[in-house]
């Protein structure tokens, strides 16, 4: 009531209908507070302004093609564009397939529970893309480390330690990572769903000689029980072990 009554003082325009704190920015929109205090209760359709309802979506799938050069989007659908276009551009093109709504409970720094809505057609679609090229040009090794570090990241830019030392220095493996993500992935928008369909990358490790099933593959079979045999020493050695000190 407090707040009202200040926003009536101030000229501020409001309606107690919709009572929500948003915030807004080109990477996506954040809903709480209001009805939405509820956690039983479902998001309302007015609390979303770029995305239609999955069952208002097209009945048609729409594709996208998100091009990447150092791990950064360049082009939508083979068109070079800068990140602001090809931002408003790709939530243009999500929202009108409901893509990119998001609703979850997080924990905020002071340790409240809080639920936010998300609304960030765009980057849903770019995460994804992103992750998905990821894993066709680095290494297990590189893949399961970058998982510790973006964890880490995103919760020093959550947390406010934007000046952080830590994040500098995680960002320095960032970008050496992202020097071969480079290529384009498909996207398949359907009435909120999104998946990859397709993808290439000239550093992509995938060899299809040697992924096949087929009789043309170039990996050699006979080199498995030799690999087996070496892989599981330590755990057959620590099973053996401790079953003897048992009896």
């Amino acid at each position: 009531e407090f707040e009202l009554e200040y926003a009536k003082k101030h000229g501020i325009p409001f309606t107690r209908e919709k009572i929500y704190s948003i915030d807004q920015n080109l990477w996506g929109r954040s809903i709480e507070c209001g009805p939405l205090e509820d956690i039983e209760l479902e998001p309302p359709s007015e609390v979303f302004k770029w995305t239609v309802d999955p069952e208002e979506a097209p009945d048609k799938a729409e594709y996208v093609t998100i091009g990447f050069e150092n791990g950064v989007p360049t082009s939508l659908n083979g068109e070079v564009l800068d990140g602001v276009s090809l931002l408003m551009r790709l939530n243009e093109i999500a929202g009108r397939n409901a893509v990119g709504r998001i609703d979850h409970i997080e924990d905020r720094i002071v340790g409240i529970k809080t639920r936010e809505v998300y609304e960030c057609p765009a980057a849903a679609c770019i995460i994804e893309a992103h992750k998905d090229l990821e894993k066709l040009v680095l290494t297990p090794s590189q893949l399961s480390f970058k998982e510790l570090v973006d964890r880490q990241w995103s919760f020093l830019v959550y947390a406010g330690l934007w000046y952080e030392p830590l994040k500098q220095d995680l960002e320095e493996f960032i970008d050496s990572s992202q020097r071969f993500v480079e290529g384009w992935v498909k996207l398949k928008l359907y009435k909120g769903g999104l998946r990859v369909v397709s993808r290439m990358s000239n550093y992509s490790l995938y060899s299809k000689d040697l992924a096949t099933y087929s009789v043309k593959s170039v990996f050699d079979q006979s080199a498995a029980p030799g690999f087996i045999e070496i892989w599981s020493l330590s755990l057959r050695t620590a099973h053996t072990v401790r079953k003897n000190r048992e009896r």
